[in-house]
């Protein structure tokens, strides 16, 4: 496959240093390459101005051969005309949003607060903070601006010791001293300033002398906090622990912030589980937000909860809106002013969809109807005067922005990958529905490859979902996408086993202490399903999978009796009496594995420990496996990948490890993607197609 030199590098031979985005791509053959993939524009982050008629978006682009990415901004009017690129800079703007009754948008660039007109005249800078500023929110009221910035966390070596500074020593007295990626010397703090519409002044941090994070890490953002429409208060998402009782507790909080009076208000105490994302309602006398029930599972159902203000009686002040809705929340926003309703978004089947919900706060019933239907995932919806904007994209294209109407029609609005996904040939992608073990139907998706000739016979690859609790929606991956396995050749089964969101609340929980037990199963009943097929060769099955799926293959290793010719595992966990003492978040490993390995009478955790760990059957591995890991992963450490090649390399089992030591639990930089592209296939042909 030949791409142009545009392609590859994606920016001007008058400007090598910009990276500008779109370029003319020529693609041979028709087929998906991993030049071709990191060669899309992903877009992010739609934000509909307040008139509904206007929309502001991002891409990001990459050029490999910079080895880096920029983002630019686009407008577009609400039904999809008229669509610009608004910005044309080196280091990109995030977080745009409309401000001034539509009349600016501002965003972030080089981590300060800018404005400029919606069509990317008069740039002008807000602030000027020594720090930076990773996000904000303007008040209703246009009078203050709310905005994240890190603090110092505790004393570095060289606060302790002045006179070793160069020492790079990190001295820890407790847990959670690393999280995800990164060495916790710093915490995300909302701090609120006035604002009269040039700049910032009297910032006030609103967890002042507090050790905590807001938004929570690793993952959250700004859809953390929320102003009150009269602009008097914020309500925001807390974990107000340190230390070890941060690290076994999911026992997050929202609060509430009076500006006038300097006060904080707990409204959640009573839920020992996660509470995130407070919405205020149009008129402001309901409070929204997503809450799990239990602590220490963080993949527990997401309720929809509503706070109403107004009711004086205590034991109606909150109440679940999702209580008879075997599903979760995964977003979610108001709808009109005059209406009591909201829309989310939520997984069912594999796929992820846009679902309304009427609140009817005297009788606390609620009426909950789908609105779209499909074969895709929508990830972020906004409100558009009577319409929504989404943000979808499925197995077989990346996102793409829709309008969709009262009736649940849904109209493309973007088409930000159009020219190169019309000279591609993609696999047709198909629901497959299979028996159990244990009798019960399971949804897969099988994805074709890109030419398929049922006359043919292919190798066939079984995919292992992470997460663990991740649906097997359809998903768009960069890494793991399934078109450009299709492309190469492969048939691929991607099962929804025990253990994921999307089936209810007995098939999420089945997985929980049992690890090595029915949902492997699942994966067993699903390739051997696909095996009865004329098309599959069954003598050259693989099996490739990430994090919980790297596990997955770990322990297939040991138990898939000759039916796999390959594996493939990336940053997955081996040992796993190993890995509950090397992981962060102790609450993970102590909800899903059962407890400690030293507990002896916990049989929950025995089991998990002694019965399932992957390196306890390292004495039945017999097939090539390649190991994939990153040294910056402090979910699932190296060690783990490391410990895996070495056992196999010394039982003699053909293997080979890919380490990335500036990657974390993905890979994030061009060059590293297409370098695991080529490893993963070089390997997956070297045992699939060419013995």
């Amino acid at each position: 496959m030949a791409l142009t030199a545009a392609l590859l590098s994606c920016n001007s031979e008058k400007n090598a240093e910009k990276i500008i985005g779109k370029s003319d791509i020529k693609i041979e053959n028709g087929r998906m390459s991993p030049e071709v993939l990191w060669a899309m524009g992903r877009l992010s982050d739609a934000q509909v101005s307040k008139d509904g008629k206007k929309i502001v978006y991002g891409v990001s682009y990459y050029s490999v051969e910079q080895n880096r990415s920029n983002r630019e901004l686009f407008v577009i009017n609400a039904d999809g005309t008229d669509n610009k690129q608004v910005t044309e800079t080196e280091k990109g703007e995030f977080a745009a949003k409309w401000v001034k009754n539509d009349s600016k948008i501002a965003f972030i660039y080089e981590s300060q607060i800018w404005e400029m007109n919606p069509d990317g005249s008069h740039r002008t800078q807000i602030t000027n903070r020594e720090s930076g500023i990773s996000d904000f929110l303007y008040s209703p009221d246009g009078t203050k601006i709310l905005f994240i910035a890190d603090v110092k966390y505790g004393d570095s070596t060289a606060d302790i010791y002045p006179d070793l500074p160069l020492a790079s020593g990190k001295i820890v007295d407790d847990l959670m001293y690393k999280h995800w990626d990164e060495w916790v010397e710093s915490v995300p703090h909302p701090f609120v300033a006035d604002f009269d519409g040039k700049e910032i002044s009297n910032e006030i941090d609103i967890l002042e002398g507090e050790p905590y994070e807001c938004p929570m890490k690793p993952f959250g953002g700004i859809e953390q906090l929320d102003w009150s429409p009269d602009s008097k208060t914020i309500a925001y998402t807390c974990h107000k622990k340190t230390g070890k009782e941060y690290a076994i507790s999911t026992n997050s909080d929202i609060f509430l912030y009076n500006i006038e009076e300097k006060t904080t208000k707990n409204i959640t105490e009573e839920n020992k589980g996660y509470d995130t994302n407070p919405k205020f309602s149009p008129d402001g006398t309901l409070l929204a937000y997503q809450s799990m029930e239990r602590d220490g599972n963080e993949s527990d159902k997401n309720r929809l909860m509503v706070i109403d203000f107004l009711e004086e009686t205590p034991e109606l002040f909150v109440f679940e809106a999702t209580k008879n809705f075997d599903q979760s929340v995964e977003s979610f926003i108001w709808g009109k002013d005059d209406f009591k309703d909201i829309y989310f978004i939520s997984v069912w089947h594999g796929e992820t969809q846009i679902y309304n919900i009427k609140i009817d706060t005297l009788t606390k019933i609620e009426k909950i109807s789908q609105l779209t239907k499909g074969q895709h995932d929508y990830e972020a919806i906004a409100l558009a005067g009577d319409k929504l904007i989404g943000t979808r994209h499925s197995m077989s294209v990346p996102n793409d922005l829709y309008s969709i109407d009262e009736e649940g029609n849904q109209t493309q609005i973007t088409f930000e990958n159009r020219q190169i996904l019309d000279q591609l040939h993609l696999g047709n992608v198909e629901p497959r529905w299979i028996k159990t073990t244990d009798n019960k139907d399971m949804l897969a998706w099988v994805i074709y490859p890109s030419d398929f000739d049922p006359a043919k016979k292919y190798p066939t690859l079984l995919f292992c979902e992470g997460g663990p609790q991740t649906p097997v929606s359809q998903f768009w991956s960069y890494r793991w996408n399934f078109q450009i396995m299709a492309a190469n050749d492969y048939i691929i089964i991607a099962p929804n086993r025990r253990g994921l969101y999307g089936f209810g609340q007995e098939w999420l929980e089945q997985i929980s202490g049992d690890y090595g037990g029915q949902n492997m199963k699942d994966y067993l009943s699903a390739i051997d399903d696909i095996s009865k097929e004329p098309y599959v060769d069954k003598d050259r099955l693989g099996c490739v999978g990430a994090s919980y799926g790297g596990f997955s293959v770990y322990y297939l290793a040991g138990h898939h009796e000759k039916r796999f010719k390959a594996f493939i595992a990336h940053d997955g966990m081996f040992n796993l009496e190993q890995q509950y003492l090397e992981t962060e978040e102790m609450w993970f490993v102590n909800w899903d594995l059962g407890g400690a390995y030293w507990e002896k009478d916990n049989k929950i955790a025995q089991k998990s420990f002694y019965e399932t760990s992957p390196h306890l059957f390292v004495d039945k591995w017999d097939t090539p496996i390649l190991v994939i890991h990153g040294e910056k992963d402090y979910r699932i450490l190296a060690s783990q990948g490391m410990a895996a090649f070495n056992a196999a390399k010394l039982r003699g089992v053909p293997a080979e490890m890919l380490i990335f030591p500036d990657e974390n639990h993905w890979v994030l930089k061009p060059q590293n993607g297409i370098l695991w592209q080529r490893t993963y296939f070089k390997w997956l042909d070297k045992w699939l197609k060419n013995n």
